[in-house]
């Protein structure tokens, strides 16, 4: 772990660069609530200088057989996995995460999403067809130039990696901004395309808040797409601000996501996969399961298991083993979480357990702390069970039937993923194909295989990622007709 305050610089055309501005950002550690980085506030002259090396070295990286550029993520990913635990440490103290999980979860995933890419830049097909006049029809799909990649910041390197691995398979130059709350490994990533012989302004990493660097990121002419996962409202902004500009856009935005519970479910697994899928990094995963959606014969059972399960899970410092959950990413969160918490009492919520901030000693004292929470007894259409919250706060309503479990499940704006459990195969056909999400989960959570799409509906997204759909959502399609 690194002790001394560190100043991070951008990545542009190949090599490190101090913001145009001069000016920096405090980087807060959320497991002590003190400064321990500056990042760059960077700007619209920052971006500049980013899209120019992009657009300089663009034909030649579009150029690049495909196996050349599978061979080069292939390396970043080796060089990811030789230097995995550094990685691990820096992304746990950046988040907040226990160190364990960036080990076994988010730095792996990262390594896998090059490696994953890699395979589908040599694999990529495209189609052809004969028509009746004998015209033979071929369809090409060439990268589309220089593309923003925006990510958030309960997965960072996870989550940019995954925008970042697809742009640079199909032959984009890629200008990426991570969250400038948990900015470390990004910046660490730009060490791997050097050492891996990326060529320079093939990628190009730009740090800053989302006014100023994102907002000229968003808007700048240069830019043919963006990839965007957050927060719906900042969604929302981006789809305004390039509306005339008709850029390619996947946005992959907020959720507020049920688990269906049915009385014949296998019980001791679903207890615990609920558990994971509620408060797994903190509950700060667009995929959580904060909406317990509980068969009312079962609810009694259910809820006194799921509350001893919540009682046993260890919030604590993340650099220690044991530690099941560690800090909300920043101060701001925390107060928007803990509002939340008074709003649920307010709507006449039963608190079963957490609500409170954990008292921790010595480096932990002053971090973003709370214990998992727990509430019942709230209406199914409360804010607290249709707003999303992203923090340990989980809400266990019962329903009737079939019907009830549908409508409470679908009520809310959003329609990102479900999970179901239940025995029975029928029924998990009938509600998968009935849900307004993008994924449905049956007596699993965050089983992920990345050729499958991913995304959501409603205010959860726009677009697809993963697999096939990452390829083409980088690419432009190309029809060439010709008469045989």
């Amino acid at each position: 772990m690194r002790d001394s305050l560190l100043r991070l610089t951008n990545f542009i055309d190949g090599d490190y660069r101090a913001p145009a501005s001069g000016t920096y950002l405090p980087v807060y550690e959320p497991a002590t609530g003190k400064v321990y980085a500056e990042v760059p506030d960077s700007n619209a002259a920052d971006i500049d200088m980013a899209v120019a090396a992009a657009q300089t070295a663009r034909r030649s990286w579009a150029g690049t057989p495909p196996s050349q550029r599978a061979k080069l993520l292939r390396r970043m990913a080796d060089l990811i996995e030789a230097r995995l635990d550094a990685f691990a440490e820096e992304e746990s103290r950046d988040n907040g995460k226990p160190v364990t999980v960036a080990r076994t979860v988010d730095i792996p995933r990262a390594i896998a999403n090059f490696r994953f890419f890699a395979a589908m830049a040599e694999t990529q097909v495209s189609e052809s067809h004969h028509d009746e006049a004998g015209t033979l029809n071929y369809t090409l799909r060439q990268p589309l130039g220089v593309v923003g990649c925006i990510s958030p910041w309960n997965l960072p390197l996870y989550l940019l990696s995954w925008k970042i691995a697809p742009a640079l398979a199909s032959g984009n130059c890629v200008i990426a901004k991570p969250s400038e709350i948990t900015p470390v490994t990004a910046w660490l990533l730009g060490e791997i395309a050097q050492e891996a012989g990326l060529p320079a302004g093939v990628l190009n990493i730009v740090h800053g808040g989302g006014p100023r660097c994102g907002q000229a990121l968003v808007s700048h002419a240069g830019v043919k797409a963006i990839s965007f996962t957050g927060s719906t409202a900042t969604g929302a902004a981006i789809a305004a601000a390039t509306a005339t500009q008709f850029k390619k856009l996947s946005l992959e935005m907020g959720g507020k996501n049920a688990t269906v519970v049915f009385a014949d479910c296998d019980f001791e697994r679903t207890v615990g996969e609920c558990l994971r899928a509620a408060f797994s990094n903190q509950g700060q995963i667009c995929l959580c399961g904060s909406r317990i959606l509980v068969e009312r014969s079962l609810m009694p059972r259910f809820r006194d298991a799921l509350v001893a399960a919540v009682s046993q899970l260890k919030v604590g410092d993340p650099r220690e083993p044991d530690s099941q959950l560690g800090a909300l990413v920043s101060a701001a969160h925390l107060a928007k979480v803990q509002r939340y918490i008074n709003l649920a009492h307010e709507e006449g919520g039963r608190l079963l357990v957490g609500g409170t901030r954990p008292s921790l000693e010595g480096r932990c004292q002053d971090g973003y702390f709370l214990a998992p929470t727990l509430f019942d007894q709230l209406d199914p259409y409360c804010r607290v069970n249709q707003e999303e919250i992203f923090g340990p706060v989980a809400t266990l309503v019962p329903f009737d039937d079939e019907d009830q479990a549908l409508a409470y499940a679908n009520s809310t704006s959003y329609g990102l993923a479900c999970s179901l459990w239940t025995r029975d195969l029928a029924r998990a056909h009938r509600f998968a194909a009935a849900m307004e999400s993008g994924i449905v989960w049956v007596n699993c959570w965050m089983a992920r295989d990345l050729r499958t799409p991913f995304g959501g509906v409603k205010q959860s997204g726009l677009g697809r990622e993963g697999g096939v759909d990452a390829m083409r959502f980088f690419t432009e399609a190309k029809n060439v007709a010709i008469a045989c």
